[in-house]
């Protein structure tokens, strides 16, 4: 199953954005295949590594909607990422405003699945 959305990426700097695009890895929070618009990499280095860098957020859209993140950088592997808790917080707004599901509807939905599975069966011990 692919759990990969594109997302737009905002590295924010003291007087300016750096804009890039990639994609989050849902399941993981990790962010893969950041392009960089009009920056460059190699000859700048990482933003985040940068004196006058401020913060990363990313942004994920659908069908005009946004749902704007706080997104991590480790400035000595240059990967970026999203935290769990950023994460899970991310899916609840993502289906509130796109599919229009309150987070409660959602923690209802998994008492229900786990009453319908098939109860256990113990592990026989040697």
């Amino acid at each position: 199953m692919n759990l990969k959305v594109p997302i737009a990426v905002f590295d924010e700097m003291t007087e300016f954005v750096i804009k890039s695009t990639g994609s989050l890895d849902l399941a993981s929070g990790e962010i893969r295949d950041i392009e960089y618009e009009d920056y460059d990499l190699k000859a700048q280095g990482l933003p985040a590594d940068s004196e006058d860098y401020e913060f990363t957020s990313g942004v994920l859209s659908s069908n005009g909607k946004d749902v704007e993140f706080r997104v991590d950088v480790d400035v000595f592997t240059g990967k970026y990422s999203s935290s769990a808790n950023e994460l899970l917080e991310l899916k609840v707004r993502a289906a509130k405003l796109f599919a229009g599901i309150e987070a409660q509807a959602l923690l209802d939905v998994a008492p229900a699945k786990r009453a319908k599975a098939p109860p256990a069966t113990p592990k026989k011990r040697h």
